[in-house]
């Protein structure tokens, strides 16, 4: 088979969830099953998956389905126990106390709170706990939906303490031959990873630091009573400081320190500035800005998740402190269960799963409940009855309105997981075919040859797209991408970076994750809307990465100075 058609057919699911969802507005119950049949009879037909492989990797994908709705309904139970306790309405006067205006509490909540919970637990956690936040104290659905997945892009390259890099670039390249190339050079694999580490954070700072800009001009565009551009341009002053708050401890965090921490430590420090900083009224902007009455907004602007004023009146001993102390205490145990190996350990040892499903090797799948951030969650949502001394019943009528978010969200991914596993899986088949993700990669280098690296970092968003994850993308592609470097005699980490960078932008446009922020806040059935506004910043970021990765290579002629 041509690796034309083979690249045509591998985008076909792809291409049909972006016509459904975006171009006929479907609701994603709607359209995923028919994609996921779709995937599973090109897999069969055109690839000659077996059938017992399709099926196995259906039933992997119901395992990480699990997952996945385990750390929703941790979100939901922890808002809506906030809720009842009265800390949402505590939180919610805490940032009018800094700034009313709604610019500067998203950058606030979503690009710095949003990267520090990114960096410590990552796998779509920021939006699960940032989109509902943003609505509990004013914002519509929507709108919190698509600012809390734009957080989905500078820190995620260094997620979950580091485990894109870690786990996903080191086991996605051929380390063994790799390593020995390397010691012939008087080199060796960790400098090479370091190196690697470096040009990612450092490729991330330049494109990132505009993300909190790009945020606000697009709420204030697509969700300002003017839909004007330059309402959020009114901010650049104060959402620049804040961007470089953020990508200049990272970066160097990243350069001097390694993968585990530049969007732990660029959040914390980015918080210190701040936050203080927008107290102090610098570079603050004359005038507040805020959405329309709720009373104006169009009905898809809302979700199903009621946040009643007249439901949440905080209590009169109630600090700041107190309300905000059970999302301090799910970072400080993200942290420590992400860096402690004992603490680690003993979360992981209620680990439910299968190993070579149904006789596949190679495909496998586990459920961690207290090591998922939503077990994390779940805790400290069930600690707030006893901090905030609330009454039982509120508890369980939290999680009562957390399961039953659950239903709508269970339904789409069901079918969206297992037909991302099919994608990533069908590397072996009966027709000797590369998996489809990466016959549609391998089109791409053949046609556009040293113009490549403008399009390798959108390689990586397509694998993100695809799996979900940045992590799985790297995985998938981060070999593939050396080996294209290599035959263009161009530096090898440098694409690898490229890579890993699109693959991180790439989590803004993933459709499960889209899925699980809008079951967050109630809004099911209005993933295409979100889609067709996070192609912009996604758009944004693999075009300007790429364009600096095209300079790299062609003007300045860069090569792997570890690789000899």
């Amino acid at each position: 088979m041509p690796i034309s058609f083979q690249a045509l057919l591998a985008i076909t699911p792809i291409a049909l969830s972006a016509l459904l969802l975006v171009g006929l507005h479907w609701p994603a119950k709607k359209a995923m099953p028919i994609v996921y049949l779709t995937t599973a009879a090109i897999a069969f037909f055109a690839w000659e998956m077996s059938f017992n492989r399709i099926f196995a990797s259906s039933i992997q994908g119901l395992l990480v389905t699990i997952s996945v709705l385990w750390i929703i309904f941790g979100a939901i139970m922890l808002l809506n126990t906030l809720q009842h306790s009265g800390a949402i309405s505590r939180i919610r006067a805490g940032f009018t106390d800094i700034s009313p205006d709604r610019r500067i509490q998203a950058i606030i909540i979503a690009w710095l709170f949003g990267c520090f919970i990114e960096g410590a637990s990552g796998f779509g956690t920021p939006a699960a706990i940032a989109a509902p936040l943003l609505v509990a104290i004013g914002f519509p659905a929507i709108a919190a939906v698509m600012i809390g997945m734009m957080i989905q892009s500078t820190p995620v390259s260094f997620g979950a303490v580091g485990t894109p890099i870690i786990i996903g670039v080191n086991s996605g390249l051929d380390k063994a031959n790799l390593s020995q190339q390397l010691i012939e050079q008087g080199s060796s694999w960790e400098q090479f990873l370091q190196l690697i580490t470096s040009e990612v954070a450092i490729g991330h700072a330049i494109v990132g630091t505009l993300m909190p800009l790009l945020m606000v001009v697009m709420m204030t565009r697509f969700f300002g009573q003017n839909k004007r551009w330059r309402e959020g341009f009114a901010v650049a002053p104060f959402a620049i400081f804040a961007g470089l708050a953020f990508t200049t401890p990272y970066a160097l965090t990243g350069v001097f320190l390694g993968a585990e921490f530049p969007s732990l430590i660029g959040a914390l420090v980015g918080l210190a500035i701040v936050v203080p900083a927008a107290k102090a009224g610098f570079l603050m902007p004359k005038t507040a800005w805020d959405f329309a009455p709720k009373s104006q907004w169009p009905k898809h602007w809302l979700g199903d998740l009621s946040f009643k004023q007249d439901e949440s009146k905080p209590k009169k001993s109630m600090s700041l402190f107190s309300a905000w102390l059970p999302y301090l205490l799910v970072a400080i145990i993200l942290v420590a269960s992400r860096v402690s190996a004992d603490f680690k350990a003993l979360l992981k040892t209620l680990t439910f799963g299968f190993s070579n499903i149904l006789g596949e090797v190679g495909i496998s799948a586990s459920v961690q409940p207290l090591y998922l951030p939503g077990g994390i969650l779940l805790f400290v949502a069930l600690l707030t009855l006893f901090l905030h001394k609330m009454q039982l019943k509120q508890v369980v009528s939290a999680a009562k309105q957390a399961s039953h978010t659950l239903l709508g969200a269970g339904f789409v991914l069901v079918f969206t997981i297992p037909m991302v596993r099919i994608l990533i899986n069908s590397g072996v088949n009966s027709a000797d075919l590369e998996a489809m993700p990466v016959a549609m990669a391998s089109f791409i280098a053949q046609t556009f040859g040293e113009l490549y690296p403008l399009f390798a970092p959108s390689i990586g968003a397509l694998g993100a797209f695809i799996a979900g994850s940045n992590t799985v993308s790297n995985m998938m592609l981060s070999q593939f991408q050396f080996e294209v470097a290599s035959a263009l005699s161009v530096s090898g980490a440098l694409m690898v970076a490229l890579q890993a960078i699109g693959a991180a932008a790439g989590n803004m446009i993933a459709i499960h994750n889209v899925v699980a922020a809008s079951a967050t806040v109630g809004l099911l059935g209005q993933e295409g809307r979100t889609l067709q506004r996070t192609i912009l910043p996604t758009l944004y970021y693999v075009i300007a990465i790429g364009l600096l990765g095209l300079i790299a290579t062609t003007i300045f002629n860069i090569s792997d100075p570890l690789m000899g």
